[in-house]
């Protein structure tokens, strides 16, 4: 009816609406974190010249200053580095095929080795993972964000146990999921744990830059797919994400 094909009409301008606004906003962050970067190399190579020159000049209290004003500068050219790699993979072209969760998972895994020495891991993991559609260098990426994240927050005497299992979802989509035994975090911020530089709990108890599950949100969605996440304090957290199943 003209009715219908109205509706189709809008929907398809929406949709084009929608994919110009997502391009430009990538082009906007690589462009400012391209600016940024050029900035933060002259910050940084100032200072490394005051310290080198007058660094034995300086009272203790300033040579504090200078190495705080230093660690604050390389902690922003990682944030900055998050933010170029967030607006690259809402770039970067897919080569969508058959993949392996199994694989992928063990590709994760040897990624993930330098991480397990320090911690050891019992990892739990279905025998029947299923075969996905997707870009397999980018759902590799997102597994090694989910995965270190579950070993990050599994910090406690004893190793840490990781569970990866999967369920059928809706309209030809899997479930997968990875539950750890770690510190968990209040249920009512779990809106806030997909943002970029978003951090649940403080920098001194658990490094990064909160970019992490950030970086794996949009690789799923890219996908078609969702990811989200549930927890209690002191009782763990479950990520899961739904993936196309390959036909």
């Amino acid at each position: 009816s003209d009715e219908l094909d109205a509706l189709r009409q809008e929907n398809d301008r929406l949709q084009q609406a929608l994919a110009h606004a997502r391009l430009e906003l990538e082009d906007f962050t690589y462009s400012v974190s391209h600016d940024l970067r050029a900035s933060l190399r002259h910050v940084t190579a100032y200072l490394q010249i005051i310290d080198e020159d007058a660094g034995d000049l300086l009272d203790a209290a300033s040579r504090a200053h200078l190495g705080t004003a230093a660690e604050a500068a390389r902690h922003m050219g990682r944030l900055i580095d998050g933010l170029m790699e967030l607006s690259r993979l809402g770039r970067v072209a897919l080569h969508p095929a058959a993949v392996g969760l199994a694989n992928l998972v063990a590709e994760a895994q040897q990624v993930l080795a330098p991480e397990v020495a320090k911690q050891p891991v019992q990892w739990r993991i279905a025998p029947d993972l299923p075969t996905v559609w997707g870009d397999a260098a980018m759902l590799r990426q997102a597994l090694v964000q989910v995965l270190g994240n579950a070993l990050k927050f599994s910090a406690q005497p004893g190793p840490a146990i990781v569970e990866i299992g999967w369920q059928p979802g809706s309209a030809g989509q899997c479930e997968l999921w990875v539950r750890d035994q770690g510190v968990g975090f209040p249920p009512e911020q779990a809106g806030k744990l997909f943002r970029a530089f978003s951090r649940l709990h403080r920098a001194a108890e658990f490094p990064g830059i909160g970019m992490g599950l950030a970086l794996a949100r949009k690789i799923v969605e890219r996908h078609g797919g969702s990811i989200s996440a549930s927890a209690q304090p002191g009782a763990g957290c479950c990520v899961r994400l739904s993936l196309p199943l390959a036909r």
